[in-house]
Parts: C-alpha cells; structure tokens; sequence
C-alpha cells in the first residue's frame, strides 16, 4: 500500500499548487495508515533507523492544504487548527489509558494498546509510542518522534518533533527507556533500548556526552545522529569553558555524562509499577 501512496504524496509535495482534493483524500489515506501503525514515519533497518521522508512530506502537505476550523469545545474553550489534522480517533476498544484532565493527540500518531497518557500531555501527528509505555502529565511527544515499548516518560520530559528537513531522523527512544523528569531529546537523537537519562538531561546534536566508563566521547556527525548506548545511565553534568573569558569567569558548559552502565539496582529503581500501566 505505502508504495504508490509514497509516490503521489511526493508528487503533490513537490507540485508548486497541488491539487486540494486529491492532496487532501492522499492526506487522508496516509493519516489512517499512520494511526493504524501500517506506515511509520522512521524505521529500523539492521543497527541504523532511517527516516522515512514521504510520511513527513505528507504530514508537510496536509499543514499547506488544510484550512482552519474549528474543532469540538472543551466547556468555554474553543480550539481552531487545519481540517486535515483532527484528533485521534480514540475508543474503548483502542486499550489505550487516556487519563481525564486535558490531553490531546492528533490523528496520524500512532498509540499501541497498553500505552497510558496521564494529563495534561501532547502526542503530535506522526509520533509513534508502543505497548506498555508511560506518557506522564506535562509530557510532549514531538512530530515523528518513535518511542518504543515499556519506556516511561517522565512528567515534564520533552521528545522534540523533527519534521523538517524532511529527511533528518526524528527522535528515537527504543525498548525499554527510561526518560527521567524534565528531561529534552531533540534533533533527532537515538537513545538505544535499556538506556536510563536521569531527571534533567538534555540531548542535542550540538552537545557531546561524555562516557567516563568507556572512555568515549559521542557526538553528532554528518548523517549519523547523537546516539546513548544500550544501558547507559546518563546524568546532567558539566565541563569546563578552556578558552577566552569563560576561563577567566570560572564558567562551565552543561553537557550529559555517563557514568554508569544499568545493574540490578538501577534495574529495580527505573522499574514502572504494573499498577500504573
């Protein structure tokens, strides 16, 4: 099915004037098979994942085409955004826990049976989120954003969309993740399966963290994103300013580091209660 949908959903991107009716049943078809979860925004392919630049085309699109309207009030609140990005079609048969108190989630996520969304929280058009994960209260999962299963998201933490260019990477958090509170993953960073980021971490492409048990150093680079190892447990730390007058001012730049890789204990202590799911 992806195929052929691909393809006119990059001819109409491309198209300076696309036509309205036909982006918008294309428009259509793709936010269904987003939602179902036939059609991902990024994928794996053997170690590396791989943006998926149609989906995000296509997402492009349908802010180009639509025209604001006005969606469904919340008591006196009233809510205007384009026609072609309504909510989430949510049901009682869709096992997903939307707690009562001011969530949103746009159509085109897609939500695995067992995720649970404590209020209030945002899950954005493209977002990929599996079984048995925790999305807690004041969370944001971005445009594009894949997060894998039993990863606990913790209040306040910031999954940044990546929806242009439409070829970077989104946001990758796999199996297994434990974001802790007021945490920020953006441009495209990989958080690979077991990782622990302590509360307040912030990745970037700009920042390099340091892994004082491995002796390296990861960074960003041209076509290869930032990437945490496998059951890395990171932790907001600092580093030195060595030029300039940050040396005179005493000054240090915030930067994350590794310093332990998970154990039982680390096992146990990022644990997410079967109560809560």
């Amino acid at each position: 099915m992806s195929a052929p949908l691909a393809k006119l959903l990059e001819e109409l991107a491309a198209a300076p004037a696309p036509a309205v009716a036909e982006s918008r049943a294309a428009i259509g078809e793709l936010l269904t098979a987003l939602t179902s979860g036939q059609v991902r925004a990024a994928e794996r392919r053997g170690e590396r994942w791989e943006a998926n630049a149609w989906v995000k085309r296509g997402i492009l699109l349908a802010f180009r085409v639509g025209a604001l309207a006005e969606f469904p009030p919340a008591g006196p609140l009233r809510f205007y955004d384009k026609d072609t990005l309504p909510l989430y079609p949510f049901t009682r048969a869709s096992g997903v826990r939307v707690v009562p108190g001011g969530t949103s989630v746009r159509a085109g996520a897609y939500l695995a049976p067992g995720v649970t969304i404590m209020p209030p929280a945002f899950v954005n058009v493209g977002a990929y989120v599996d079984g048995g994960t925790l999305v807690d209260s004041h969370v944001l999962v971005g445009s594009c954003a894949q997060v894998g299963r039993r990863v606990h998201i913790s209040a306040g933490a910031q999954i940044g969309g990546v929806l242009e260019p439409a070829g970077e990477l989104p946001v990758i958090i796999e199996d297994d993740v434990f974001v802790g509170g007021a945490c920020g993953i953006y441009e495209g960073a990989v958080v690979r399966a077991g990782a622990v980021l302590a509360a307040g971490v912030v990745l970037t492409r700009a920042t390099p963290v340091y892994d004082v048990v491995r002796g390296e150093i990861y960074k960003a680079a041209d076509g290869r994103p930032l990437e945490i190892p496998e059951r890395a447990v990171v932790v907001p730390g600092s580093r030195s300013i060595r030029e300039g007058k940050g040396v005179e001012w005493g000054l240090s730049l915030q930067t994350p580091v590794i310093v332990k890789y998970r154990d039982a204990r680390t096992d146990a202590a990022a644990a997410l209660e079967a109560a809560l799911r």
